[in-house]
């Protein structure tokens, strides 16, 4: 039985304009949404990638849940 990667939605605020483009070419994410300073989208499997997109922009806030799949009980 293959495990499924687990899926975070993630909501980031920045002091400036956000690195919108590298964030949408990080391994794993999807749904890149951008509101002014705040991006939201989801990351599946693992954070780095998506860390590595935040290098040399200064984070003012970072949220991140669990995405809720098909099926899911709650």
């Amino acid at each position: 039985m293959t495990r499924k990667q687990p899926t975070q939605r993630v909501e980031v605020s920045f002091v400036g304009a956000p690195p919108a483009r590298q964030i949408e070419r990080a391994s794993g994410v999807s749904d890149v949404e951008v509101d002014g300073r705040t991006v939201r989208c989801l990351v599946c499997g693992s954070f780095q990638p998506f860390l590595e997109a935040l290098s040399g922009h200064e984070v003012v806030s970072l949220r991140a849940c669990p995405e809720r799949q098909a099926g899911d009980i709650g």
